[in-house]
C-alpha cells in the first residue's frame, strides 16, 4: 500500500508484487513460523503472579454495571439519550461510508473525522477501510467515556479506578495496535517483503527472553550507552561506600568553592545519573561550575538479601551516614541537602528525626518534586487501593524485593500511548530498532526496592498518610511534617503526573520552616527539573505568600522566563558560607575508591 504514485504509476492505494517479491515475502513469512516457536518458549518462562496486579477485582466492574443499570431505571431519559446518540453516530458513520463507496471511487467520506496523533498516516483519512475503522473506534471510545461519566452511584475512588481501567481498555483496542488494521505496518511489510515482520518478531522475542517471559517494551537502544563513557561523565570519585550507598564527590571546576558543601540525594527507585546524562544538561556539572563542593548519593540496587531493609536503614545508613561523611571530608559543621522525589519525602522524615534528636547540622534543604502529604493520591489512585497493594505485598514476600519492572509498568501505563503502545508498534510491527536516546535509556534502567521499605512506603505514607496526618513512628520517634524546621526551597513541576505540584505545595505549606520558598516550573517530573539555562526553555513561577491556596498562589505569582536553576542558586548562595580553596575528592581518611560514577550505578535490576 502507498499513499501516492509508485514507480509503475499506480494510485489505487496498492503496491504491486512481482514473482520475485512474492517469493521473498513467502520466505520471510516462513521465518515467522519458526520464530513463533521461540516466542512460545519465551512466554512459557513467565512467572505466575496475582491477577490483581493486572487489573481491579471483578467486583469493581460488577458494581459499575449495577450502578449503570440503576441509573437506567431511575433516569432512563439520560441513558436513552446517550445510547441513541451512540447508535445515531454509528449508523450515520456507516451510511457515509456506504455512500462514498457507492460513488464508485475508493475514497473516504468528505469528513475524515477528528484528528488524533496516533492516526498520522494519510490513509487513515483517505482510504475508506482505514477511515471507517478510525472513526468507529473514536465513536466507541467516546461512548465508553460517556458511560463511565454516567455512573453516579460509585464512591469517588471507585469511579476514578473505573475511568482509568476503562481508558486502558480503550487505548489497548486502538486499531493502530493490530497488524491487520495498521496501514504503517502493512505498508512496511510489503515494502520490505515481510522482513519488517521478521525483525519485529525478533525484537519481541529478544525483549521476552531478556525478562524471563515478561513483556517489557524497550524504549531505547540499550547498547548505545556506556556508564562513565557517554553518560554520567562528570569527573569525580567514590569516596565512601557501605551496603546502602556509594558517595560520589565531584572534582571542582573553580579555584574557590563555597564553604558549606552540598549533598544531592536522588530517589532509589531510579538511578542518579538523570542529573548527569550529558555535559549539556548535567545539573551536577552546572552546580559544580557555580563554585560548590558537590556530593551525590548513588544507591545500591537491592536484591533479595535486602528484604528486611526498611525506611529506618535508608535514613540511618543512607541519609544520616552520607551527611556525616560529607561534613567529615569537608571539615564543616553544616551542609546543605537536596532530596529528589521519594528521597525528598525521606529527607523530610530525616529532618523531623534530626529535630527530635537535637541535630542542627543541616543548614538548608531543597526538595525536587517531593510529596509529603499523600491525602490526594492523584493519578496513582487506581494502584493504591488494597487489592493492588495486597498483591504487591504477596510479590514482595515471595521475592524479597519490589521488582523494578512492576514499578516501571505502573508508571508507563499512566502514559500508555507514549510509553507502551507507540514503542511496541515501532519495535514489533515496524521492526525498527529502539532509538539511542539517553533519557529513555535511563528510564529503562530501573532499580528494585527492598520488600520491607516498599511496604512501609505504600502502607504508611501513600495509603495512610501518617507523616502529614498524626505522625509516623520511626526510629523511636513520632515524626510529623510540622517538625521540618530548616530553611527550605521546594521545586515542583506544572505538568508532573507523578508528584503533582499542588500536592507538593500542600505539603510544604504544612512544614514548620520559618523560611520557605516555592518554585513551580513548567513541564513535567523530569524535563521540568533537568532544564539547563542554556536551553532557554520552560519558565517558572514565584510567589512569597504561601498562605494562599495553590490556584491563587499561581494566579497571583510572578512568571519568570527560562530555567529555575539560577533562581534556586541565588537562594542557595547566601546559605552556603564564604569562599574556601577548592576541594579535591576525598581526604586522608576517605581515600578515592573508584572514579565516578562508581560501581553501584552499573548494577542492573
Amino acid at each position: 500500500m502507498t499513499t501516492g504514485d509508485d514507480s509503475e504509476g499506480r494510485t489505487d492505494g496498492t503496491m504491486p508484487l512481482s514473482g520475485e517479491n512474492l517469493e521473498k515475502l513467502t520466505e520471510n513469512l516462513d521465518k515467522v513460523e519458526v520464530l513463533t516457536k521461540r516466542l512460545v518458549e519465551a512466554l512459557s518462562r513467565r512467572k505466575m503472579r496475582s491477577p490483581s496486579l493486572d487489573g481491579p477485582s471483578q467486583q469493581l466492574f460488577q458494581r459499575a454495571a449495577t450502578a449503570y443499570w440503576a441509573e437506567a431505571v431511575n433516569n432512563p431519559a439520560k441513558i436513552f439519550e446517550h445510547q441513541l446518540s451512540y447508535w445515531g453516530n454509528s449508523v450515520r458513520h456507516f451510511l457515509e461510508a456506504q455512500q462514498a463507496l457507492a460513488k464508485g471511487k475508493l475514497q473516504a467520506p468528505d469528513d475524515p473525522g477528528p484528528k488524533d496523533p496516533r492516526f498520522k498516516n494519510p490513509l487513515w483519512d483517505s482510504h475508506p477501510y482505514f477511515n471507517f475503522l478510525k472513526q468507529q473506534y473514536l465513536i466507541n471510545a467516546d461512548a465508553i467515556r460517556q458511560a463511565v461519566e454516567d455512573v453516579d452511584d460509585l464512591n469517588p475512588v471507585e469511579k476514578k479506578r473505573l475511568g482509568y481501567f476503562a481508558k486502558q481498555i480503550v487505548e489497548l483496542m486502538s486499531p493502530t495496535n493490530f497488524l491487520a488494521t495498521n496501514p504503517d505496518a502493512l505498508e512496511k511489510a510489503l515494502k520490505t517483503e515481510g522482513q519488517s515482520l521478521v525483525q519485529g518478531l525478533e525484537n519481541l522475542i529478544h525483549d521476552l527472553e531478556a525478562h524471563d517471559g515478561e513483556l517489557i517494551v524497550r524504549l531505547s537502544d540499550d547498547t548505545a550507552f556506556q556508564m562513565g563513557g557517554n553518560i554520567a561523565t562528570a569527573p569525580g570519585a567514590v569516596v565512601f561506600r557501605n551496603r546502602m550507598l556509594e558517595l560520589v564527590q565531584y572534582s571542582p571546576t573553580t579555584e574557590t568553592v563555597k564553604e558549606i558543601p552540598l549533598l544531592i540525594v536522588p530517589p532509589w527507585i531510579n538511578k542518579f545519573y538523570i542529573l548527569d546524562l550529558k555535559a549539556q544538561n548535567s545539573l551536577i556539572r552546572w552546580i559544580t561550575d557555580q563554585g560548590y563542593t558537590v556530593f551525590v548519593v548513588s544507591w545500591v540496587n537491592p536484591d533479595a538479601s535486602y528484604a528486611e531493609v526498611g525506611m529506618e536503614e535508608y535514613v540511618e545508613e543512607g541519609f544520616l551516614t552520607a551527611m556525616s561523611t560529607v561534613r567529615e571530608i569537608c571539615g564543616t559543621e553544616k551542609l546543605n541537602v537536596i532530596g529528589y522525589c521519594i528521597a525528598g519525602t525521606t529527607l523530610a522524615l530525616t529532618l523531623a528525626l534530626m529535630k527530635a534528636r537535637g541535630d542542627t547540622s543541616v543548614n538548608s534543604a531543597t526538595f525536587f518534586t517531593a510529596l509529603t502529604d499523600f491525602s490526594d493520591q492523584g493519578d496513582f489512585t487506581p494502584f493504591l487501593q488494597d487489592d493492588f497493594v495486597d498483591a504487591l505485598e504477596e510479590e514482595m514476600d515471595k521475592d524479597g524485593i519490589l521488582a523494578s519492572y512492576l514499578m516501571a509498568r505502573t508508571f508507563s501505563f499512566l502514559r500508555s500511548n507514549d510509553l507502551v503502545y507507540q514503542p511496541a508498534i515501532r519495535n514489533y510491527m515496524l521492526g525498527e530498532a529502539p532509538p539511542a536516546f539517553d533519557l529513555l535509556y535511563w528510564n529503562g534502567d530501573g532499580t528494585n526496592l527492598p520488600a520491607r521499605m516498599g511496604k512501609q512506603y505504600l502502607r504508611k505514607l501513600c495509603q495512610q498518610n501518617q507523616f502529614a496526618a498524626g505522625g509516623l513512628e520511626l526510629l523511636g520517634h513520632t515524626l510529623k511534617i510540622q517538625d521540618v524546621n530548616v530553611p527550605l526551597c521546594a521545586i515542583a513541576c506544572e505538568t508532573d503526573h507523578i508528584a503533582p505540584w499542588k500536592d507538593s505545595y500542600r505539603g510544604v505549606q504544612q512544614m514548620g520552616s520559618p523560611e520557605r520558598t516555592f518554585i513551580m516550573t513548567e513541564s513535567g517530573h523530569i524535563a521540568g527539573i533537568v532544564n539547563p539555562p542554556s536551553k532557554k526553555k520552560y519558565g517558572h513561577y514565584l510567589n512569597p505568600d504561601m498562605t494562599l491556596d495553590y490556584e491563587t498562589w499561581k494566579d497571583t505569582g510572578t512568571y519568570h522566563e527560562g530555567s529555575w536553576w539560577p533562581t534556586w542558586e541565588a537562594w542557595l548562595r547566601p546559605r552556603s558560607g564564604g569562599d574556601v580553596p577548592a576541594r579535591e575528592p576525598g581526604d586522608s581518611t576517605h581515600p578515592v575508591l573508584v572514579p565516578a560514577p562508581g560501581t553501584y550505578v552499573a548494577v542492573k535490576a
